[in-house]
This record gives C-alpha cells, sequence and structure tokens, in this order.
C-alpha cells in the first residue's frame, strides 16, 4: 500500500472510533468517577472531578478534530482568494453571516477558538471573526429546543434575535476600533507560513499533512489554557450551588443584571448544560431578564474562555472584547426586565 493511501486510510479508520468514544464520554467518566475512584454521588468534589474528566476529552477531542478539519479546508482557500472573496462585501454583511454560522455550529466556547483561529489567519476581518465567536456558544439549534420547551416560543426567538444582535454588532464595533495589532503575534506567522504552503496543486496526502501540522502546532500552544479553563469552570461547577446563585439573582434591583454577569463570568458550561440551572433560578424568583443575562455570561464570556484566549489575544483587545459583549448583554437583560415582560 502506497504512503498516500496509507495515511487516507487511518483518517477514515479513526473516523468510526472518534465518533463511539465522543458517544460515550459520559459514561465513561461516570464509570471512573463512581466504579473506578468510588465517589459518593451528589458530592461538591465529586461534581467537580465529574465535570473535569467529562469535559477535558470532550474539548480535546473536538479540537482535534475541527483543526484538522479546517488545516485542510485551509489548503484550498488561501488567505489571498478569501480576501478577493470578501472585497466589495460591506463589513456589515460579513458579520451578519458570520453570526449566523455560529448558530448552525453547535460548539462550545472552548472548541469555537480553532475556528476562530482559522478565520483569523484565512484572512478574514477580526470583527467578522469576533462575530463567531460570540454566536457559536450563545445560540445553537440545542439551547433554541430547550428555551421552546422551558420557556415557549416568544422567549426563544426573542433569545435569538437579541443574542443573534449582539453578535453582529458586537464583532462590527470591534472591527471598527482597528484592534488587529493586539492578536498574538504567533497567529499571523502562522498564516504567514501556511499561505507560502497553498496551493492548488497540493496533493490530498498533503492536505492531511498540513491539516495534522496544524494539529500540533496549535494544540501544542493552547492546550494547558485548555486545561486550566475548564479546572475553573469545574470547581466553580462543583462548589457554587443553584440556590445561592438564586439567593444573589434574586434582587428585583436594576444592579441584578451586571450583578448576573459578574457572576455568571467565573462558571463554565455550554447552553444545554446552563439552561436547566436558569430554570431553576427562575422557579425561585429571579427575573428572566437577570436569568437570561446570566445564562449569556456563562457561555458567551466565561473566564475559561477568557484564559483560552489570552494565547491568541493580548490583554487590551480581551478587555475591550468582553466590556463590548457585556454591554450588550446588559441592555439584552434590561429589555426582557423591563420592557418583554412589564
Amino acid at each position: 500500500m502506497s504512503r498516500v493511501k496509507h495515511k487516507i486510510v487511518i483518517v477514515f479508520l479513526l473516523i468510526p472510533i472518534w465518533i463511539i468514544v465522543y458517544r460515550y464520554m459520559q459514561e465513561m467518566a461516570d464509570f471512573i468517577v463512581f466504579r473506578v475512584f468510588q465517589m459518593t454521588p451528589e458530592k461538591h468534589l465529586t461534581e467537580t472531578i465529574r465535570f473535569f474528566i467529562y469535559e477535558v476529552p470532550k474539548v480535546m477531542m473536538l479540537l482535534i478534530l475541527i483543526i484538522f478539519v479546517v488545516g485542510i479546508i485551509r489548503t484550498y482557500f488561501s488567505p489571498e482568494k478569501t480576501r478577493k472573496a470578501l472585497e466589495g462585501k460591506p463589513l456589515f454583511v460579513g458579520n451578519v453571516l458570520a453570526s449566523v454560522l455560529g448558530i448552525v455550529t453547535p460548539f462550545c466556547s472552548c472548541s469555537a477558538i480553532p475556528l476562530f483561529l482559522g478565520f483569523v489567519e484565512a484572512g478574514i476581518p477580526l470583527g467578522v471573526t469576533f462575530s463567531f465567536l460570540i454566536a457559536a456558544p450563545m445560540i445553537n439549534e440545542v439551547a433554541l429546543v430547550m428555551l421552546i420547551g422551558l420557556f415557549g416560543w416568544k422567549v426563544a426567538i426573542i433569545y435569538v434575535i437579541t443574542g443573534l444582535t449582539i453578535a453582529i454588532l458586537a464583532g462590527f464595533i470591534l472591527e471598527k476600533l482597528n484592534l488587529k495589532r493586539f492578536v498574538a503575534d504567533w497567529v499571523y506567522s502562522t498564516h504567514a507560513r501556511q499561505s507560502l504552503e497553498q496551493d492548488g496543486r497540493m496533493t490530498f496526502n498533503q492536505r492531511i499533512s498540513a491539516g495534522g501540522e496544524a494539529v500540533r502546532e496549535i494544540v501544542g500552544k493552547i492546550w494547558i489554557y485548555i486545561l486550566i479553563g475548564i479546572a475553573v469552570g469545574a470547581g466553580a461547577h462543583g462548589f457554587v450551588p443553584d440556590a445561592y446563585l438564586a439567593g444573589a439573582l434574586g434582587s428585583q434591583n436594576w444592579y441584578s443584571v451586571p450583578l448576573a454577569i459578574l457572576v455568571g463570568i467565573p462558571l463554565y458550561s455550554n447552553a444545554a448544560g446552563i439552561i436547566p440551572i436558569v430554570s431553576v433560578l427562575i422557579e425561585k424568583g429571579v427575573t428572566i431578564g437577570t436569568a437570561l443575562a446570566f445564562m449569556m455570561s456563562v457561555i458567551g464570556l466565561s473566564l475559561p474562555e477568557i484564559i483560552i484566549l489570552k494565547k491568541v489575544l493580548k490583554w487590551q483587545l480581551i478587555g475591550v472584547f468582553v466590556g463590548v459583549v457585556a454591554v450588550g448583554i446588559v441592555i439584552v437583560g434590561l429589555i426582557f426586565n423591563y420592557i418583554v415582560f412589564i
């Protein structure tokens, strides 16, 4: 068997293995925690360790798959071609398209970052890239279905519209601020090296190698930040009870919405994981705008995401990004509290 066919066969053999392992990740985590470690269910430490054991391999598997696929795709679309395809199109249109793409890609904030890198390295404007980064974790079909089931169509539709608006306008504003200089230098040096290798004459074997090289380079740079980020999220997940959150956020005062954002940022979850908590908060008296602001901050501005982003962005850009998105979330929370359900 030739070397080319050998690589292709390995890739196609790994795909079903990846699917099976990912499908039973939760069961494997439960087996390790409850059978191997013999930990007591529903204890704070148990939930922390269970969350960490489940999330680390899940996020890493998603990262590797996404980076590999995007690495192959990038070999077909050089930065120069991407720029030409975007020439003449208003920036706002790009923000809208990226935000919509984020809705149909069910990634958490951590696994959206490889695609963020791919967007930047392909020459797509930074603001458009941020629109995707915001929309991908915040709005997806799982969140939509769960919101409909718990709160009805009205809340679900308004949430999607307001989430899209935040993603589109935040990306547009960030682009207009011209903050490209605050992206880490290595991101653009990677882009420069790859652009020299990309042309239409690459073989499929070379494209697979490019995908593997992208995995080695990017995962090698950010894996420690992922572990730190998930560890922070796991600690908050296990040791911050719902009753405490409800007590902290139950105030009807104007500052309950910004307080919800501050409480939500240290936590970590995806939309499917946080929506049941939002439901509990509302049952315990938290207003819906405050609860949804909390939800948006957890999945759109989580501390684990910020820690991981530090590897690809400088603090100045992270600060502006957090500030712009936080203002958007505050506005959404106030709209839900005082206009929609007055």
